[in-house]
């Protein structure tokens, strides 16, 4: 059964840019083909950036937070928008659930829901305007009589956004930048605009003051000029390590704040009381989601060496049972990659696991009766070296490497021995034990027997998986400077 409706981008203004609080033309006729991915046919045409386009939305932004009135507005005052832009949001879940799959391939269904839950992020840092501790008292050492501590904005804000959960990552940059006093050039993925377009369009809405909320599409070129610019105070980046790196140091040059949210390689530690069954089927139904197109997926599968075998086998099973197809159908499990050198991507990375003699236990090819799409099937290898490529490298696609351990300490050993440090879990009916491992584990995240990240609560990671968080009060405070100041009396109506 199809849900497949109107295959149109229900968005308008595709073919300028939003700026200063205005739709404006791009200074080129430079365009960008957004592919749907299930079907290999032109979804939209959006315009392209270049140098001009991105000044002109980098200068807005910087005079409204030199000019503009946001960042004079009380947190209440700015609340108020954050809620109202909540509001929209709600109501143009329909449309995200319809842009989303078009872009990057995640079932219908599974947009939908995360659709929902979106106005809940602009909710909850609209209420920090009231719960946060916006000023503190302080006792001064080093003389007068008064000292506060008052958390101001961080200035202009860089966000840029990758492909594969736009809307949500949006939020999660977006709103504490608000709701700090920021503003805000927001650089869309080429792949996935649509977000950007469908919030710049909720943005003028609400009426947010112009300049406080810009949006544009660019490539890596250009994007790097957001990266440069002296007038960006900081740069919030979702994306992968090797270009998290590149940004860092152009950061570093010129001593711009910046948040990374890169890569990883996460492991899930299979202790040996845990139900292989169950592991395999927790294991094989979270890898489906967005078709393995998430930084934070449990892919490397760490066993102790006794019952490797029973647990591929199981893998091998619920995983090869996974069916592939179409996005919008309702009995589909996993939909395709988001675009062809995805594809293409990780074929090359399955070629390289059996190159260097992984056993690949099932899929490894494109589903036979798929002859369009970038679709891929879902693979599990065994006997995987823990130095070998597909277990050191981020793939980005459904495959699960699973690696022998000698015991306990030999496994955590094997999930820390990584680059990266993103998220883990650990597989045990034994809560306590289960405690005890996660300890010993180096990752921003450690859930148990589940595949978990919890933005709410904060999400990040160590090692080259990143830098700072992103959800919760920890995701505020990289919008925000501390400014310490020392007066020489108390102000009246300060108690």
């Amino acid at each position: 059964m199809s849900v497949t409706s109107d295959t149109r981008a229900p968005l308008r203004g595709l073919d300028r840019f939003f700026i200063g609080g205005e739709w404006v033309q791009p200074s080129t006729d430079a365009t960008i083909d957004v592919i749907e991915p299930a079907t290999e046919e032109l979804f939209f045409r959006i315009a392209e950036a270049r140098e001009a386009d991105m000044d002109r939305a980098v200068t807005a932004a910087k005079d409204a937070f030199d000019n503009g009135p946001w960042p004079r507005m009380s947190h209440a005052e700015r609340a108020g928008y954050l809620r109202a832009i909540a509001a929209k949001i709600a109501e143009r879940t329909d449309d995200i659930g319809q842009i989303w799959p078009r872009e990057s391939g995640i079932l219908f269904k599974a947009a939908a829901a995360g659709a929902k839950g979106i106005p809940g992020v602009y909710e909850y840092y609209a209420g920090l305007a009231e719960t946060y501790p916006w000023a503190e008292r302080a006792v001064p050492t080093a003389g007068g009589e008064f000292a506060q501590i008052v958390k101001e904005p961080v200035g202009v804000v860089g966000a840029i956004i990758p492909w594969n959960a736009p809307i949500s990552l949006i939020a999660y940059k977006v709103a504490p930048a608000l709701i700090a006093g920021c503003t805000v050039v927001l650089k869309n993925s080429p792949e996935a605009p649509g977000a950007g377009y469908l919030m710049a369009e909720i943005a003028e809405e609400v009426g947010l003051p112009p300049g406080v909320f810009n949006t544009v599409t660019a490539d890596r070129e250009v994007s790097e000029l957001l990266v440069r610019d002296p007038r960006v105070d900081k740069i919030a980046f979702t994306g992968s390590t090797v270009a998290g790196r590149r940004i860092a140091s152009i950061c570093g040059e010129r001593i711009a704040r910046c948040t990374l949210e890169l890569g990883g390689k996460s492991a899930a530690v299979i202790l040996d009381d845990m139900d292989l069954g169950k592991a395999a089927s927790i294991l094989s139904g979270a890898e489906c989601f967005l078709s393995g197109q998430v930084c934070s997926s449990l892919t490397r599968i760490v066993v102790s060496r006794s019952r490797h075998d029973e647990l591929v086998e199981a893998l091998a099973s619920t995983f090869s049972q996974v069916r592939v197809g179409d996005p919008f159908d309702s009995d589909t499990q996993m939909g395709p990659l988001a675009m062809q050198r995805q594809r293409d991507r990780v074929e090359g990375y399955i070629a390289k696991g059996v190159e260097e003699g992984a056993k690949l236990v099932t899929g490894g090819g494109r589903p036979k009766d798929l002859d369009r799409g970038w679709y891929i099937e879902p693979t599990v290898f065994a006997n995987v070296d823990n130095h070998s490529t597909i277990a050191r490298e981020e793939i980005f696609g459904p495959v699960l490497s699973v690696i022998a351990a000698d015991d306990e300490a030999d496994a955590v050993r094997v999930a820390n021995d990584t680059i990266y440090g993103l998220n883990a879990s650990v597989f045990t009916p034994d809560v306590e034990r289960a405690r005890a491992v996660a300890r010993r584990l180096r990752s921003g995240t450690v859930g148990h027997n589940a595949f978990r990240t919890d933005f709410g609560v904060g999400f990040g990671g160590f090692k080259q998986s990143g830098l700072g968080r992103e959800g919760g009060e920890e995701g505020l405070r990289s919008y925000i400077e501390n400014k310490s100041m020392i007066l020489n009396e108390v102000p009246a109506g300060v108690s």
